[in-house]
């Protein structure tokens, strides 16, 4: 999901990248033709193996309709979806906030959805699990503000096949649970840190 508002990054229109595509209604891209771009979030989830991959543009107010609109379009049992704004409007059944190693900036809905998630993935393309836990201590030790992790489970690359296991076993209870709607195990990911 993208939420954006003309001339929403900065005064050329033209450079920003969702103002041209804002519309009175939401904009839900679906399917590789139509939001495939390499070195994109929506290119990364295709690469990686996703049936389908929609793309929801909105403006503030637009945000649970196209959440909505998205969702009816999902054909598979398992739904990961990026970003925090989804949570304001369905209960995932499974959160995982994923956090660089080095850190970066802090959004406001990052740390309302970390109060929320199941566990929290620290990613490093460039180190092992236990470099990749030092550095995001450090970085913790570095914020001006306190972030509570309250006990929450820290995964990293290393520990990939437990996080799997946790999707997998979070799945089968999904699937077991009485539900009036479809059993889609809903996962809802995003980076604490951008």
């Amino acid at each position: 999901m993208t939420r954006g508002h003309y001339r929403s990054c900065g005064k050329d229109p033209a450079g920003c990248c969702v103002s041209d595509l804002l519309r009175d209604e939401p904009v839900i891209r679906s399917g590789r033709e139509a939001n495939y771009e390499l070195g994109k979030d929506t290119a990364r989830f295709w690469d990686a193996g996703a049936s389908n991959v929609h793309w929801v543009v909105v403006r503030d107010d637009q945000v649970e309709q196209g959440i909505a609109e998205a969702l009816s379009r999902v054909e598979a049992d398992g739904v990961v979806i990026e970003g925090n704004s989804f949570l304001e409007y369905v209960e995932a059944d499974l959160i995982i906030m994923c956090a660089r190693s080095d850190g970066g900036t802090i959004k406001t809905t990052a740390r309302q959805a970390l109060a929320k998630s199941d566990v929290l993935y620290i990613s490093s393309l460039e180190t092992d699990g236990p470099t990749a836990r030092k550095h995001f201590q450090q970085f913790l030790s570095g914020l001006q503000i306190d972030l509570d992790l309250n006990g929450l489970p820290i995964l990293t690359h290393d520990e990939q096949q437990k996080l799997l296991s946790l999707i997998f076993r979070k799945s089968i209870e999904t699937r077991s649970r009485p539900s009036k709607e479809s059993p889609k195990l809903r996962t809802s990911t995003d980076q604490l840190s951008r």
